[in-house]
């Protein structure tokens, strides 16, 4: 099982990094669009979405900001941190294959509120930007290491 730790806001640093990647997948886009009811057929519908100026079905915008939520949560600042609120900018798509890193970076320090500032970019595997944007995060105070929780095997099945 794998040990998920904390940076503890007494350890942040202005500059300190962490990054995550993450291909996405035909089951990811399934999946995400049954969990969000999102079913735009954009995102699912080939021969619509090639009419489109995507040229093809995309990511949900979405889907790509709930990476950032992943990496803020098991990287940086990891578990026992809150996120508080985020700012996004979808740059370009996303498709099926695609490889994308979330870069994450403190920018500011509230020592008073115990909070901070964190750039939140997204790039894809041919480094062009996402996603610009930034959170603000709560890290927990003190070292937490925490086996990540097991879930479960989700097969899909096609609609009745």
């Amino acid at each position: 099982m794998r040990k998920l730790e904390n940076i503890p806001f007494e350890e942040l640093t202005i500059g300190t990094k962490a990054s995550l990647t993450r291909t996405l997948t035909e089951e990811d886009l399934l999946l995400f669009a049954k969990v969000s009811g999102d079913t735009n057929p954009v995102h699912l519908d080939e021969e619509f979405a090639a009419t489109t100026q995507f040229e093809g079905r995309i990511a949900h915008g979405m889907w790509t900001a709930s990476i950032i939520s992943c990496a803020l949560a098991t990287k940086l600042p990891g578990p026992g941190g809150i996120y508080l609120g985020q700012e996004l900018k979808f740059m370009r798509p996303v498709k099926v294959g695609d490889t994308v890193t979330v870069e994450l970076e403190i920018l500011e320090i509230n020592e008073q509120r115990k909070r901070a500032t964190v750039s939140t970019n997204v790039v894809n595997q041919h480094g062009k930007a996402v996603v610009k944007g930034k959170a603000e995060i709560m890290p927990s105070s003190g070292k937490v290491v925490v086996d990540e929780y097991p879930l479960p095997e989700v097969v899909l099945k096609p609609a009745d």
